[in-house]
């Protein structure tokens, strides 16, 4: 059977660092140790005042997505968070 999703209209916001638009930070060194299938490359780094360094992420039913660089956050009508990236979100999404 082929299906076709339902279309949602959702809030396409690009990401700026202290709007709250985030869902939490996690530490650079438990990224790099813990999570290293991910491409750390572009990730947004914030250096806090004590020297950590810390990478912002949005939680969702598959665990975290941490935002890179230039992404933006997307928030479904149903509250629902995703992150996409600046190269595919408007081949995703249409401006209305």
């Amino acid at each position: 059977m082929r299906c076709r999703r339902t279309p949602m209209e959702a809030e396409v916001l690009e990401y700026k660092l202290d709007c709250g638009m985030e869902d939490g930070f996690t530490l650079w060194s438990e990224i790099v140790t813990a999570e290293g299938y991910i491409i750390t490359d572009n990730l947004i780094k914030i250096q806090r005042p004590n020297g950590s360094i810390v990478c912002p992420y949005i939680a969702h039913h598959r665990g975290r997505t941490y935002i890179n660089e230039g992404d933006y956050i997307i928030i479904d009508d149903d509250g629902t968070k995703h992150v996409c990236g600046k190269n595919k979100v408007f081949e995703r999404y249409e401006k209305l």
